[in-house]
């Protein structure tokens, strides 16, 4: 069994490592269409809120709008009017912990 997990681990640190390496090979060698590369800058929000949306919106697989939903509309609308990390975290802790208490 610990054979078998260590193989496990190095062909999946291998396999990651080639992905990642023929990016930096084709550097140069490959001209991505001019749609994608104007919807790479968008691939971060995307993926972010893929992983939020379900935290604020779901719970036990049904749609709720609980403290953790308000307390990140809270946290949205302090980042977008400060654009402070810091500010927005805090916000958003604080939010929760206000709505959560009602």
């Amino acid at each position: 069994m610990n054979g078998e997990l260590w193989l496990l681990f190095g062909t999946a640190g291998l396999l990651t490592f080639l992905i990642r390496l023929s990016f930096i090979a084709a550097e140069g060698r490959f001209r991505a269409p001019a749609w994608f590369a104007a919807a790479l800058p968008f691939v971060p929000i995307a993926a972010l809120t893929a992983l939020v949306a379900p935290e604020l919106l779901l719970q036990a697989g049904s749609l709720h709008l609980g403290p953790r939903f308000w307390a990140g509309l809270v946290a949205i609308g302090v980042a977008a009017w400060k654009r402070h990390t810091l500010l927005t975290i805090a916000s958003g802790f604080a939010a929760l912990g206000l709505f959560s208490a009602f």
